[in-house]
């Protein structure tokens, strides 16, 4: 089952269903009037949201034409949004960036940070950036929603609690974050609003790339139109969400809609490119000494999605583009 989320004037929008090939969808508002109100009362509205799935594919119900345009992120806020950094690769290169070591519980215990979560990203939403001496990047990852979760959830038992699949861009401003983490309380200025791919999937729509808490498909980052990156999103994900969820109640529970982060995704591979210019910039102080790629600037377009087996693209692609704001 695929969903999203309507523009219509609101804050939250209105729920609606999508095919499966993206061509078109089916309002949801007579079972839910929005994603968040439909994670509320998942047990109940699941079932309902499936038979309307099914009868849009089976073209019985009225539908419409889709356009990425008009939607939302699928949730456009949420109570919480919580990222990980669940691929060794990237917390290696970018600590290095950092000139600073690896924590030494690093493949042991997850790194997390929490978000805003307030003002999410359209998937073809503008990046809004004041100054570019900030260092704008984007970070290409996969990411879960969450029903009510509860506190003390063992690895063995947080599937049930994964009730939807999405991909973001979760840009950051690099060049703050080195004052920011200095002070040893965290990111915040240099963690601006995050985007989402238009679809969210549950996990069986994903077949067999779903499997041990994690999604077996190539994550794609087109910058300015150039293929940079085309990594690995399931092999190398050292933490799954499974584990990342055991990680995050170990002393507090997490409510519906609590949105949950991969990370970059992050390959050894040189040849699978990058998913952050972090990364890029980091590999190039190794081989030459110093960074020479720019980050993110005005004009700049970043694109991200995933395919599929057979090329199909089932989150939706993510196209921004990068604008100067005062």
């Amino acid at each position: 089952m695929k969903l999203a989320t309507l523009k219509d004037g609101t804050r939250d929008g209105r729920l609606i269903v999508v095919k499966r090939d993206n061509s078109a969808y089916a309002l949801a508002t007579n079972v839910a009037l929005t994603l968040q109100a439909a994670l509320d009362d998942w047990d109940a509205r699941e079932p309902q949201l499936r038979a309307l799935a099914q009868q849009l594919e089976a073209d019985a119900v009225q539908s419409r034409p889709l356009d990425v345009k008009a939607l939302h992120a699928p949730l456009p806020r949420a109570y919480e949004w919580v990222d990980g950094s669940a691929y060794i690769n990237h917390v290696l290169l970018v600590r290095k960036a950092r000139n600073a070591e690896p924590p030494a519980t690093l493949r042991s215990d997850p790194l997390v940070y929490q978000g805003g979560s307030g003002d999410f990203l359209a998937p073809t939403q503008d990046i809004p950036l004041r100054d570019e001496a900030w260092g704008l990047d984007f970070e290409s990852e996969v990411c879960v929603v969450l029903g009510d979760t509860p506190m003390g959830t063992l690895a063995q038992d947080a599937g049930k609690y994964i009730k939807l699949v999405m991909i973001a861009n979760d840009v950051s401003l690099r060049n703050l974050i080195p004052e920011e983490l200095a002070k040893g309380f965290g990111f915040f200025q240099s963690k601006p609003a995050t985007a989402f791919g238009p679809f969210a999937l549950t996990p069986d729509e994903l077949g067999s790339a779903w499997r041990d808490g994690r999604v077996h498909l190539r994550m794609r980052s087109l910058l300015n139109g150039e293929l940079v990156g085309d990594t690995d999103a399931g092999p190398e994900m050292h933490f799954s969400f499974l584990d990342l969820i055991q990680h995050l109640t170990r002393t507090r529970a997490f409510t519906a809609g609590t949105v949950l982060g991969s990370g970059t995704v992050s390959n050894e591979d040189r040849a699978r490119g990058i998913s952050c210019l972090a990364e890029r910039r980091m590999i190039e102080t190794i081989d030459e000494g110093k960074p020479k790629t720019s980050f993110m600037k005005p004009g700049d377009t970043i694109e991200i999605e995933m395919l599929d087996g057979e090329g199909h693209s089932p989150f939706g692609r993510i196209a921004q583009t990068v604008v100067k704001v005062p």
